[in-house]
């Protein structure tokens, strides 16, 4: 695996921040989204919320996150091509996203269902239809809650966690493993067949960035993903 000190440039000297320094804001950034994602493990229902409210919610937090991640990079003088911003070539690393997405998915399905077939807990029913879009304008929100997660997450679990852990840790595997963890705890409340999926899935988007030094193909494929599921899936049963 490509050790990231050879993976992006460095930022200068004069700016460069010192291993405690990003130690200490690591832990800063795990200390607002780990408690949220430890919770999801004790929800098995989103009932009482509507979709309106949870899709903003997300959006929201999922915004300011990034906010945050870009404030570091600022204050540190890092460039953004640090986190896979701004790489050349979006066309082409479009095009990559949208050929892995077939495999991929088609990947998560199979494991998904093979670990609720050996005995890993699975959701008995889908999503209330509550967190679910209902009208065109929920759709519409929809759509935009899955474009925001998708470049959103993949900054912070891809992008920024894989740079700062591996600063923390001198090791790029342990920072891929870590990140991953981190970005399938947010999906406790589908199970640990999900989880587990959403690990293998976290590692797999994260050898996708580090095989293209850029985060525009794995933003593709986390976009089509939860396209699927939360805007074409619903929309289909709608007309149906």
């Amino acid at each position: 695996m490509i050790p990231l000190k050879d993976f992006f440039p460095p930022p200068g000297e004069d700016s460069a921040p010192t291993r405690k320094g990003q130690l200490i804001e690591i832990l800063v950034f795990l200390s607002l989204i780990v408690p949220s994602l430890i919770i999801s493990l004790f929800t098995t229902t989103r009932e009482c919320l509507s979709f309106p409210s949870l899709a903003l919610a997300t959006i929201f937090r999922d915004l300011a996150l990034v906010g945050l991640i870009l404030y570091f990079l600022w204050r540190n003088g890092e460039p953004r091509v640090r986190i896979g911003w701004a790489r050349p070539f979006p066309v082409k690393e479009l095009a990559v996203g949208l050929f892995i997405f077939i495999p991929f998915f088609a990947g998560a399905g199979l494991l998904a269902t093979y670990l609720a077939k050996a005995g890993l807990s699975a959701p008995s029913t889908p999503l209330p239809p509550s967190v679910l879009p209902q009208g065109a304008g929920e759709f519409v929100l929809a759509f935009l809650l899955v474009l925001i997660v998708a470049v959103a997450e993949e900054t912070i679990f891809r992008g920024y966690l894989i740079l700062r852990l591996h600063s923390v840790t001198g090791n790029t595997t342990i920072a891929v493993l870590l990140s991953a963890a981190l970005f399938s705890l947010g999906h406790g409340y589908e199970g640990t067949a999900r989880m587990v999926t959403v690990f293998a899935m976290g590692i797999v988007l994260a050898l996708i960035y580090l095989w293209r030094r850029s985060l525009v193909a794995p933003m593709v494929v986390h976009f089509l993903q939860d396209f699927i599921a939360l805007v074409a899936l619903p929309l289909l049963n709608r007309l149906h």
